[in-house]
């Protein structure tokens, strides 16, 4: 067999993305995960940034940035020509990491910013055995820092009111999941829609002061009460799958993103 036909069958594998946290390791928790996941799609919803995190073992014999570029050139991060996707990459055996920028992105996380989230941020938390707390710490910081770049508005959020309830959006899906669920436990599956709905909608209508907005947010909140399978999984994980990262019933996809090796690398 050529050496470059072996060289290249022994390269690891790319996950499918099928969620926005995938750990190939079992190092996170499922409640970690659903944590985790649930706050990179609110800052999507937010932002229109795509932030994802990917944990392997190793990369061995490519290098974290080799095997990082090939996985984003595959998953395609980020809104097409907008290019602002960023991905935390860990290769846990290899105990190294890599922030991987997309080209919309480069004017905010820069590769001295990123370099300085994984030295001071990631890598000291890592150190003492806190995978969990380095990785949150490590994508919130990384959501601040994008939060300063101007970026077009996510689909669905130019003109009229939406810029005064954006803000609100994590806060009214986490109503939706909370109430839903406990409502669906008291009152059934209809009933619960029908009641969470209304309440969504009057909160809606509180915070942005806008009946279209409220009527919008109601019929959400009512149809993910109604056919959604309800707050018990995303605590217990099923929504975003097991240690492998994914799951067939997700939905989460890259926005057709491109990136050009900006971004940075560490170890621990």
């Amino acid at each position: 067999m050529p050496f470059w036909s072996s060289a290249a069958s022994a390269e690891v594998g790319i996950p499918a993305l099928t969620a926005r946290v995938t750990d190939e390791t079992a190092t996170l928790t499922a409640e970690q995960r659903a944590s985790l996941e649930q706050t990179l799609q609110a800052f999507e919803a937010k932002k229109g940034s795509q932030i994802s995190v990917l944990i392997v073992p190793t990369t061995q014999p490519e290098t974290i940035e080799q095997y990082s570029m090939r996985v984003v050139e595959q998953w395609k991060l980020g809104r097409k020509r907008v290019d602002d996707g960023a991905l935390l990459i860990v290769a846990k055996d290899d105990r190294a990491l890599r922030i991987e920028v997309g080209y919309g992105l480069e004017g905010a996380l820069n590769d001295a910013t990123s370099s300085r989230i994984i030295n001071e941020v990631i890598v000291p938390r890592f150190k003492r055995g806190d995978f969990y707390g380095g990785v949150s710490a490590g994508v919130s910081s990384m959501m601040n820092v994008i939060s300063g770049e101007p970026l077009p508005a996510p689909d669905g959020q130019t003109g009229g009111n939406s810029g005064s309830i954006r803000g609100y959006l994590p806060v009214l899906f986490v109503l939706t999941l909370v109430a839903g669920g406990v409502l669906r436990a008291l009152l059934g599956r209809m009933a619960a829609s029908v009641v969470t709905g209304g309440a969504i909608a009057v909160v809606a209508w509180l915070l942005s002061g806008a009946v279209s907005i409220a009527l919008f947010a109601g019929a959400i909140a009512l149809l993910f009460t109604l056919f959604g399978s309800g707050l018990g999984a995303f605590v217990g994980g099923r929504a975003i799958g097991g240690p492998g990262g994914g799951s067939s019933r997700t939905t989460f996809r890259g926005g057709g993103g491109g990136f050009g090796g900006g971004g940075a690398s560490g170890r621990w």
